[in-house]
C-alpha cells in the first residue's frame, strides 16, 4: 500500500510521484488532497492530488522541495513506500457549467489548478488557462493545461518564454480585451493569491482561491490550519482548501505561515547533515 510506482522530475526541485492508493483514487474529486507521513518520525504534510487513475488505483502528487519533508519525499524512489496517505480530504471544488472560468497557477501552484481546469472543461465550460514561473525552466505542465484549456497563456518572471510579466499581468490584458469572465479561480504563492484577488474584484469577478496554510492532523481538531475568511475563523483542512478569495485575509495568511520558519530551518540543517554522514559513512566503508 502507499508505494510509489512512477516518479518523474518536472522541473529543478519539482517533483511528481504516482502512488498505489486504490481507496483515495476512487474517491478523490478535483479540489481535494492528501496528508502524508513518509515514516514513523515524520511530519504530516498536505499534499493536492493531481490526477488520479481508478483503474490502477494510483494517484499523482506533485510537490516542490522546500523543506525537510518534501526533501525527503523526494529521495525516495520508485518502489519504496510511504507510511500513511490519508484522504481525499477537504471540499471538493463546487464544479458546474457556469461559463467562462479562468484557471490561474503560479508557480508549483500549476499542480492544484490543473484538476480543477480538467474538471471545469468536462463540465462543458469555456476554460482559459494562466501558468507562470519565474523563469521557462521552473514551468510545469505546460503540455497537460494546454490539453484541458481552449486558449493557455504563459508568463515567466523574466521574460524567457512566454510573456514577459507575472500571471495577474496576463489577467488583466485577459480582462481589457473584453472576455467576459464568469469565475476565476487561483492557486499558487499567497502574495500571488492576494494579488489576482485584488484584481478581480475591482472587476467584480468572482474570484476562488485554494490556501495552503500549515496542517497537523487534516480533521479540523487542531487548529492548526485555522484562516480568517470573511472575518469568521475557518479550518483549511474541514472548510476548505477552497475560499472567496474577496474574503480571505492574506496579510494574517501570511504571518502565520511564517510561525515556524526557525524550526523548519533547524529541521532542514539536520536532515542535510544526517544525509551527508550516511554518504560519508557509506563510501568509508567501501
Amino acid at each position: 500500500m502507499n508505494r510509489i510506482v512512477e516518479k518523474t522530475i518536472l522541473s529543478e526541485g519539482v517533483k511528481e510521484i504516482i502512488v498505489h492508493s486504490p481507496h483515495i483514487a476512487r474517491k478523490r474529486k478535483a479540489g481535494q488532497f492528501i496528508i502524508l507521513r513518509i515514516d514513523e518520525y515524520g511530519e504530516r504534510i498536505p499534499l493536492t492530488i493531481a490526477d488520479s487513475d481508478p483503474e490502477t488505483g494510483t494517484i499523482t502528487l506533485i510537490f516542490q522541495e522546500v523543506g525537510k519533508t518534501t526533501y525527503a519525499l523526494g529521495d525516495l524512489e520508485v518502489g519504496d513506500e510511504i507510511l500513511d496517505v490519508v484522504g481525499p480530504l477537504g471540499k471538493p471544488t463546487h464544479v458546474a457549467k457556469i461559463g467562462t472560468v479562468v484557471c490561474v497557477g503560479g508557480g508549483i501552484g500549476v499542480a492544484p489548478v490543473y484538476p480543477i481546469a480538467k474538471a471545469m472543461k468536462e463540465a462543458g465550460n469555456k476554460v482559459i488557462s494562466i501558468i507562470g514561473s519565474r523563469n521557462r525552466d521552473l514551468l510545469i505542465m505546460e503540455e497537460m493545461m494546454s490539453a484541458v484549456s481552449d486558449r493557455l497563456i504563459v508568463t515567466t518572471d523574466d521574460g524567457s518564454y512566454g510573456l514577459h510579466g507575472f500571471v495577474t499581468d496576463a489577467l488583466e490584458n485577459l480582462i481589457e480585451e473584453g472576455e467576459g469572465l464568469d469565475l476565476c479561480v487561483a492557486i499558487g504563492p499567497v502574495v500571488m493569491m492576494r494579488a489576482v484577488s485584488n484584481l478581480t474584484r475591482e472587476y467584480d469577478i468572482k474570484t476562488v482561491v485554494s490556501l495552503n496554510s500549515i496542517m497537523v492532523d487534516g480533521t479540523g481538531m487542531c487548529g492548526g490550519c485555522r484562516v480568517t475568511v470573511g472575518g469568521d475563523t475557518h479550518f483549511v483542512c474541514v472548510d476548505g482548501p477552497e475560499f472567496d478569495g474577496h474574503q480571505v485575509n492574506f496579510d494574517e495568511l501570511m504571518l502565520r505561515q511564517k510561525i515556524y520558519l526557525k524550526q523548519e530551518k533547524e529541521a532542514m540543517e539536520r536532515y542535510h547533515k544526517c544525509k551527508l554522514d550516511k554518504i560519508a559513512e557509506r563510501e568509508g566503508v567501501r
